[in-house]
């Protein structure tokens, strides 16, 4: 994971100089110790090896599954492609990506190709995002699930050069600021933890996405994406249209755009996303 690399000494000297108490989850059912282990950094000297060592070990002891009533989540089996965590009761995947500069547009993942390939096969696992700060404490977690992962947030990027160990390999972005508000769920925000009960209601609010094919899913997505960047509770039908051509540009096999926006628009409300106040007009449900 690039650009991860944080002095270890400086990480040290906080956990000498700084006493973190920790709220036992008896006594606060969303309480977190936000302090990594770092007896566990001694064996690495690589930055990204020590942010992965500690972010995963973090995420074992303290995260538990948005998904259903499960206070942890377990490490997944060595060398599983793209999932390092699931649920030992509901079995939902979870990948971790751990940060220290917070990039609130886009992310980097891995191979392009092998991406759109989960995408189409709706095998992606949901995303945890954390960001730890230069003394090891984890500032922000956020949640993306799995049924916003659609092909217009993928960005490919540039073959690596033909001088390159990996040369003519294409990764990809993850557009975060392509994900609808819905879908970018906060599990610690600022150094504060979110309240569990909070966090699986967002999560259940959009879980029925989950039923859709992935392909209806990405029209679904992309239409509360534009409904969202409107940034109205109320909105009409015509001005949906007014991006009718962006919608076009995403989905180019679609010649009957319109029609295939107002089918999303039942698809969102039949999930309870919007709710129908009358004749082309529409409300956005908090």
């Amino acid at each position: 994971m690039p650009g991860l690399a944080c002095a270890m000494t400086n990480a040290q000297g906080a956990m000498r100089r700084s006493s973190h108490t920790e709220v036992t989850r008896s006594a606060c059912p969303y309480a977190m110790n936000l302090q990594c282990n770092l007896d566990l950094a001694a064996a690495y000297r690589s930055g990204s090896q020590i942010a992965r060592v500690l972010g995963e070990d973090w995420c074992s002891r303290e995260l538990y599954c948005p998904a259903c009533e499960s206070n942890r989540i377990l490490r997944s089996k060595s060398n599983t492609p793209a999932v390092d965590f699931t649920c030992p009761k509901c079995e939902e995947p979870f990948q971790l990506k751990s940060l220290r500069t917070w990039n609130p547009r886009k992310v980097v993942d891995a191979g392009y190709d092998s991406m759109v390939r989960a995408i189409r096969a709706d095998s992606s696992p949901h995303l945890l995002l954390l960001q730890y700060t230069s003394e090891w404490y984890v500032r922000n977690v956020l949640l993306i699930p799995r049924m916003f992962f659609t092909e217009s947030i993928i960005e490919k990027r540039k073959p690596l050069s033909a001088g390159a160990r990996r040369a003519g390999w294409v990764g990809c972005n993850i557009l975060l600021c392509g994900v609808p508000e819905d879908g970018r769920i906060p599990v610690v925000a600022d150094g504060v933890p979110e309240p569990q009960r909070r966090v699986r209601r967002r999560f259940q609010r959009v879980g029925r996405l989950a039923q859709l094919t992935p392909s209806l899913r990405g029209w679904a997505v992309d239409v509360l994406g534009i409904i969202r960047r409107l940034g109205k509770r109320n909105f009409s039908l015509q001005e949906l249209y007014r991006f009718e051509g962006e919608l076009q540009a995403i989905h180019p096999q679609n010649r009957n755009v319109r029609p295939k926006m107002r089918q999303q628009l039942q698809v969102l409300r039949d999930m309870g996303l919007v709710v129908f106040t009358g004749p082309g007009r529409y409300e956005v449900r908090s």
